[in-house]
């Protein structure tokens, strides 16, 4: 211990306290400037400069991209929207197998024609007998000819399509769950063609022997807007006819599709909720004269009977029915509502 003090001098406390205050600031120095002299500073710029040309490039490219493909969903929007122009253009001239075929009837032209007749000759049958006049009688066979069985067809049409737009949501859903577990869009078709309620089932059975024909799928889909005119067809032919050619998320864009579904169809109810007061009051309206005419045909005949033996009466039962018929056409298109 004597000996280390003795080594510990002022003179040598002093030399070493420079030399360590040296070696740090040294190291303070090689500390901050290491970089710039061993070019590692340079070096990571370069590098730096490097991945942010290339981040800008990846950016631009995939803006390119995106616009690319947004102009190509665009253009084939564009040119699906000018095809269902003309499909709705023709659709308002439907001939009469297309609408035998929308009301899924299979009958056959001369099968209508027969029917017309049938009703024609029941109907005027049923107005001689029970009145005798040839004009109530012509009148009856006008209306069995040409009123009844286009009634009818339209009716059974409207059902058909009503149904076919109330199971949509649910055989979407089903290829939706279909394409998420892995299966082709294919397949997920044949599913709902096998499973699904009618008349979705032979609408997607026609989808799949289209396709087994040789006709892509989405040509094959394309052809439902025509066999069944309403809006989520279309809406579902777009979605697959994009995704086959633009490529994206079958499964999302199908989940979307389905949720645009689900949500027209409860605004649909809410809108026929809401009209139903309208369209009770226009029944009452439109039904209070045949129900007053057969009360005084039971109470009073004798009375009722001089509108269908006079001449006259004949006269004033055809001009009162043309207008109860424009009355209850008029109530009919105020409370028709578009969806």
């Amino acid at each position: 211990m004597a000996d280390l003090q003795a080594f510990l001098t002022p003179g040598v406390a002093t030399i070493a306290i420079a030399l360590l205050a040296a070696f740090s600031f040294g190291g303070i120095l090689y500390a901050l400037f290491e970089p710039q002299l061993s070019g590692r500073a340079a070096r990571e710029k370069r590098m730096q400069a490097v991945a942010s040309r290339n981040i800008t490039i990846d950016a631009a490219r995939l803006a390119r991209d995106g616009d690319r493909r947004r102009k190509s969903v665009q253009d084939q929007l564009k040119e699906f929207e000018a095809r269902e122009k003309k499909k709705q253009h023709r659709a308002t001239h439907l001939s009469l197998d297309q609408r035998l075929d929308q009301a899924g009837l299979s009958w056959s032209k001369r099968g209508f024609i027969v029917f017309s007749v049938i009703c024609a000759l029941v109907l005027a049958l049923t107005g001689l007998l029970l009145s005798g006049s040839l004009i109530v009688t012509g009148g009856l066979m006008f209306v069995g000819a040409f009123g009844v069985p286009r009634f009818y067809l339209a009716r059974r049409r409207k059902k058909r399509i009503a149904a076919f737009l109330n199971e949509l949501p649910n055989a979407v859903d089903v290829i939706v769950r279909g394409t998420k577990a892995g299966l082709p869009l294919g397949e997920c078709i044949q599913i709902v063609a096998a499973e699904a309620r009618e008349p979705i089932k032979s609408e997607f059975r026609r989808i799949v022997e289209s396709q087994a024909m040789g006709i892509t799928l989405a040509e094959a889909i394309a052809k439902l807007p025509s066999r069944m005119p309403v809006a989520e067809a279309n809406f579902l032919a777009i979605v697959v006819m994009i995704q086959s050619q633009s490529g994206g998320s079958l499964s999302e864009a199908l989940g979307n599709l389905s949720k645009v579904l689900r949500e027209r169809k409860a605004m649909k109810g809410k809108i026929v909720a809401m009209s139903q007061e309208a369209k009770s009051s226009a029944a009452i309206i439109g039904s209070l004269p045949f129900l007053v005419v057969g009360v005084l045909s039971l109470t009073s005949p004798s009375y009722m009977m001089l509108l269908f033996s006079d001449p006259i009466g004949n006269v004033i039962v055809v001009g009162s029915g043309l207008w109860m018929l424009t009355g209850i056409l008029i109530m009919k298109k105020m409370i028709a509502f578009d969806f």
